[in-house]
């Protein structure tokens, strides 16, 4: 692909290729939309690119000799081409599509956890994990009887690096965490984590679905073995993520499902499986998806990735000024120069979903809840808390808008 000079920075040019934010919802409010932790927007462009193939290209993929299937199967892997091309793998053969993050860690759990744990093996897991990154693992070890232990938060809302110290042995076969918490917005240290986990043997998985579409990834100088990330946190659609993992590992891994696609020979007496990494893309893949993702990742790449994180960092730390004006508010996690952007808090004496409900009322849509991430909430001693998250296309205006309402809110519900 010809690579186009990056475009200068601009979050209102950038939100004229999101028509879905340039609406009016609620008796005439402007939306504002700060939900972008569980999905972000789509632009024009990858809308459209997935039309053009539905439209023009569209039909399964590999196996076909006519014209379509030919033109669909080049869309989808030079789409697996952006993929590696935007974390730095080393080769194509090591990026799996799968149908989000979820599916990532399952398939490491499965085809990788069942074949080398064992009764008594250990499973380090952190505090801040959604439960995707905690109930594969909880699965495996009551299949395999081995045991999962969590590290510790600091006072600050960041990883307790000591006590991870304290908890790894040669029996910790596995150490799986977020690059960034989906809830607190703390930024794992993950080149550090992966050599103290390298020390004992362990292989290293990072969710870094909160992470892959804001902050630059280069999964060669991460160190760590798997790494999972879904397509609609990163302006692509929802049904397609992807498991990077060392070619070397997924060579030796068994496929995590059985069918079309993912053999070499089928017999009446069994069967052999393919090479990578059609082996662990079993039936037919999310092939529209995969290419809207590849167009999102495009669209990514023409900007600035530092300047996306200096922007969300400006809206990040207002929005935490903005809160604590709020009579009662309490932030969670570190403080607004130490997270990534995202802002989660209560309020205290106001339930955090009639928070939601009514800044919804007024334009304004957060998110509510425990964020798959019950654990977490219930060390914090809450059971709910409202979040807000950033991305590209937000404005300091917006922000603006939040804190207002969010006043008014608090005030009407006291």
């Amino acid at each position: 692909m010809e690579r186009k000079q990056k475009k200068t920075f601009d979050p209102i040019e950038i939100r004229e290729d999101f028509p879905i934010l340039n609406q009016t919802i609620h008796r005439e409010r402007p939306l504002v939309y700060f939900d972008n932790g569980a999905s972000t927007q789509h632009p024009t462009q990858v809308i459209e690119a997935m039309d053009d193939c539905y439209v023009r290209t569209y039909a399964n993929v590999h196996r076909g000799i006519h014209w379509l299937s030919e033109q669909s199967s080049a869309q989808y892997e030079q789409a697996r081409t952006s993929v590696r091309r935007f974390i730095n793998a080393s080769h194509g053969n090591e990026v799996i599509f799968t149908s989000g993050a979820t599916e990532s860690i399952n398939l490491i759990a499965r085809s990788w956890g069942d074949a080398n744990l064992k009764s008594g093996d250990e499973i380090l897991l952190t505090m801040l994990e959604h439960h995707s990154n905690i109930v594969p693992w909880q699965q495996l070890a009551e299949r395999t009887g081995a045991l999962v232990k969590f590290i510790k938060l600091t006072e600050a809302g960041e990883l307790d690096l000591d006590h991870m110290r304290s908890l790894l042995s040669p029996r910790t076969k596995i150490v799986a965490f977020a690059s960034v918490s989906n809830v607190l917005g703390s930024r794992a240290p993950v080149a550090e984590m992966t050599a103290m986990a390298k020390e004992v043997g362990a292989l290293v998985v990072v969710d870094a679905a909160q992470s892959v579409p804001h902050d630059k990834t280069d999964v060669q100088s991460w160190g760590a073995d798997f790494i999972a990330f879904s397509g609609h946190k990163m302006l692509g659609p929802s049904g397609v993520g992807v498991l990077w993992g060392r070619q070397s590992i997924l060579e030796e891994m068994q496929p995590f499902m059985g069918g079309g696609s993912m053999i070499d020979q089928v017999t009446t007496d069994g069967f052999t499986w393919g090479e990578l990494p059609a082996r662990f893309e079993a039936g037919t893949p999310p092939i529209v998806e995969a290419i809207g993702l590849g167009k999102a990742i495009e669209y990514l790449e023409n900007i600035d990735v530092a300047q996306i994180e200096e922007h969300e960092q400006v809206l990040v730390r207002r929005a935490y000024e903005l809160i604590m004006e709020v009579d009662g508010a309490k932030i969670l996690g570190p403080a607004g120069d130490c997270r990534a952007g995202l802002v989660s808090f209560v309020i205290e004496g106001v339930s955090s979903q009639d928070i939601s409900i009514l800044l919804d009322q007024l334009g304004i849509a957060i998110r509510a809840g425990h964020h798959c991430a019950m654990p977490l909430h219930k060390q914090l001693e809450i059971k709910a808390s409202c979040r807000a998250s950033f991305y590209l296309y937000n404005t300091l205006d917006e922000v603006e808008a939040m804190g207002a309402a969010l006043k008014k809110v608090v005030q009407r519900l006291r």
